[in-house]
């Protein structure tokens, strides 16, 4: 399979990926692998910043040893005194698809408009030297974002300047990219519009709290699937998926009265009845016309997200079209709760993550938990509350975990 063939061959790979973060990391994945980079990133258009997005970095990576590669979010102005900036510029201003193909960051010459920034790699240790960098433009001819790879190497590791003859595929993979980040966009501009919709009825479904549970969620899977044994190719097919069902857990709130979603202090018995019904509301809105994947997944988290893995919790064994007990699993005049493995592990996960995330943030009627004592409240909570192994692999990942919780900021 020649190079090009192999670009068309990523552009339904990336197709595939729904979620807009999932892809971010899927992009770097394959444009590092292509070009044999040690490391790059993406920074995506906002208004007139460039909001540096994603990142990976090999040699920082296995320095670390475990878990992913925490790093910090930040936007940059969109102007010709960086080196993405200058490239997402040059596009705005005079629509030219510059690459930037550039053998040592730290012997630019003086007379560039562009500086290379040594911030991080004093901070971290790493050296940057070569640099390949392309504007990402969509198929209306739209900047979406900047690419960027870094230290380009040869058989044996050694960091080189890229190949000028990498050029003309750079440009097409960030084409392919940029087509794929625009869908996903869109996806995820859906979904959040959904979830504005449930937040004019609940305050505390926002944007951030939403992006943390689902980014919590993922990261929660991967950890578990692996103790259980999944192969990488399962756990790649079900984390898009679960990233974005995650987002929409409460999306039942909808169906409650806001005399409950918004009453300042505690509910009655017979109003928390009532709010329960926000499970398999939410389930019943994703399984009327099935259509997807997706909407499985989601159904299955709305309806599951607040079973206890000791049998205590809610809305139990239910039809979620009719709210009542399904044939067989009555019990005193209501629904069986789901016990153990009967709770599917999507709806365990979520379980976790939302109870994590509203534990650790400010709400109307409590401030934030401080860290020490939440983990203690889910270490606590293992084998009652949570899936014991849910618990093990929240803890496996909790660097990452917090570096979400700080990106996904209120």
């Amino acid at each position: 399979m020649d190079r090009f063939q192999y670009i068309i061959k990523l552009i339904d790979d990336l197709n595939e990926i729904q979620d807009l973060d999932l892809l971010l990391e899927k992009i770097l994945e394959k444009a590092r692998l292509f070009f044999n980079a040690d490391a790059g990133s993406i920074y995506l258009k906002e208004g007139e910043r460039l909001k540096f997005s994603y990142t990976q970095n090999e040699t920082l990576q296995k320095r670390q040893k475990s878990g992913k590669l925490i790093y910090s979010v930040f936007s940059i102005p969109i102007d010709e005194n960086s080196i993405a900036g200058y490239v997402a510029k040059r596009y705005l201003k005079y629509n030219e698809k510059t690459v930037l193909n550039i053998p040592d960051v730290y012997s630019l010459p003086e007379d560039l408009p562009y500086r290379f920034d040594r911030s991080f790699d004093e901070k971290s240790g790493y050296r940057t030297k070569s640099m390949l960098v392309v504007p990402l433009i969509n198929n209306r001819d739209e900047l979406i974002g900047v690419l960027q790879l870094i230290n380009a190497r040869d058989e044996t590791g050694k960091v080189i300047p890229f190949s000028s003859s990498d050029e003309p595929y750079i440009l097409n993979f960030a084409k392919a990219a940029a087509i794929a980040l625009e869908k996903a966009q869109l996806t995820r501009s859906l979904i959040l519009r959904m979830i504005n919709m449930a937040a004019l009825r609940d305050p505390e479904e926002t944007a951030e709290h939403v992006n943390r549970v689902g980014a919590y969620s993922v990261e929660i899977f991967e950890e578990w699937a692996r103790m259980k044994g999944y192969s990488e190719d399962e756990i790649e097919k079900k984390k898009s998926i679960l990233r974005m069902a995650a987002m929409v857990h409460d999306v039942g709130k909808v169906g409650i009265s806001d005399t409950i979603l918004k009453k300042p202090g505690k509910l009655t018995a017979e109003e928390f009845e009532i709010m329960k019904a926000h499970t398999y509301l939410g389930a019943r809105l994703f399984l009327q016309d099935p259509k997807s994947e997706f909407d499985i997944a989601a159904a299955e988290v709305a309806l599951n997200h607040h079973e206890r893995w000791d049998g205590k919790g809610y809305p139990g064994h239910v039809d979620p079209f009719t709210g009542k007990p399904l044939p067989g699993y009555e019990e005193k005049g209501r629904a069986r709760p789901k016990k153990g493995e009967e709770i599917p592990v999507f709806g365990r996960i979520v379980a976790l993550a939302d109870v994590y995330d509203a534990l650790s943030s400010k709400r109307c009627y409590k401030e934030p938990w401080p860290e020490e004592k939440v983990l203690k409240e889910i270490e606590k909570n293992a084998g009652r509350q949570f899936d014991p192994s849910v618990v093990e692999a929240f803890f496996s990942c909790l660097d990452a975990i917090r570096a979400i919780k700080e990106r996904y900021k209120n």
